[in-house]
C-alpha cells in the first residue's frame, strides 16, 4: 500500500525544481532557456505556497490565492521578456545573452 507524500517529500521536490532552474540560469546562453529556467524557479515557489497552505493552514485559501498572483505575474513577465527577445533578435540576429553587453549600437553615442 502506498503512503501519501508528506510535507518533506513535497519540499524536496520543490527544492529539486528550484535547483534545476538555478542550474539552467547559470549554464544557459540562450535567452529563451534562461526564461524557462526562471519560470521553473517561479513554479517551485508556487508549489511551496500550495504545499504550506495544504499542510499548515488547510482551512484557509491564502496559499492558493498567492499562487494565482504569482502565476499571473509570471505570465506577464514572460510576455515582456519575449517582447524584449524579439526586439533583441531583430537588432542583433541572435538570442545569445553574451552578445547583450551593449544596449545601443556600437556607433551610436546616445544611451
Amino acid at each position: 500500500m502506498l503512503h501519501p507524500p508528506t510535507l518533506t517529500h513535497w519540499l524536496a521536490l520543490s527544492a529539486l525544481l528550484f535547483s534545476i532552474g538555478l542550474y539552467g540560469i547559470f549554464t544557459r546562453r540562450n535567452a529563451v532557456g534562461i526564461l524557462l529556467s526562471i519560470e521553473l524557479m517561479l513554479n517551485s515557489a508556487v508549489l511551496n505556497l500550495v504545499i504550506f497552505n495544504r499542510f499548515v493552514a488547510s482551512g484557509d485559501v491564502d496559499g492558493q490565492v498567492m499562487a494565482l498572483f504569482v502565476i499571473a505575474v509570471a505570465a506577464a513577465e514572460a510576455v515582456v521578456a519575449l517582447a524584449i527577445f524579439v526586439s533583441f533578435y531583430r537588432h542583433r540576429h541572435t538570442l545569445d545573452v553574451t552578445e547583450a553587453n551593449q544596449i545601443c549600437h556600437p556607433g551610436n553615442s546616445t544611451p
